[in-house]
């Protein structure tokens, strides 16, 4: 701090023992430590406030820093192939529910559907009415013979 030795200082003590007397020395070397205790107390504040403000300033910095390498990461983010084809793919995978109607039930099969439509055709036509001809049993069955249905012929 200061630079004074120890020879300074015994010659600061007999002077002001010679000035002051030995009866008033106590009283002033006391007097004299309590103001250099506030001079201390008032440094080491001024101090403390001093790397408070650093520490502030080094926050302050720091805190810009993240925010720049932050920025940074988001920017890479948004232009990340992978990020953004993981957002088409969220987006493709969202259901639009106002679009979504109630399910209608399947119309019934028409007969022009099946196969054996013209089968179906002949089965539905409304059979008219005609004279009752007793026909002998002999045609009957040689008609059937005659003519045997073909496999997409036959009625299900």
């Amino acid at each position: 701090m200061f630079d004074i030795g120890w020879s300074e200082l015994v010659v600061i003590g007999v002077v002001a023992l010679i000035a002051i007397g030995p009866k008033e020395l106590p009283g002033v070397l006391r007097m004299v430590g309590q103001w250099m205790g506030k001079a201390r107390r008032m440094a080491a504040e001024f101090q403390n406030q001093f790397q408070e403000a650093m520490r502030e300033a080094e926050i302050a910095d720091m805190k810009k820093q993240f925010d720049d390498v932050t920025a940074a990461a988001g920017n890479l983010a948004s232009n990340n192939v992978l990020t953004s084809t993981v957002k088409d793919v969220e987006e493709a995978l969202k259901l639009d529910t106002s679009a979504v109607a109630t399910p209608t039930p399947p119309e019934p099969p028409t007969p022009e559907t099946f196969k054996e439509a013209t089968v179906h055709a002949a089965t539905a036509e409304p059979a008219s009415p005609a004279p009752a001809v007793e026909t002998p049993a002999s045609e009957t069955s040689a008609s059937a013979d005659a003519a045997p249905l073909q496999p997409a012929d036959k009625p299900t």
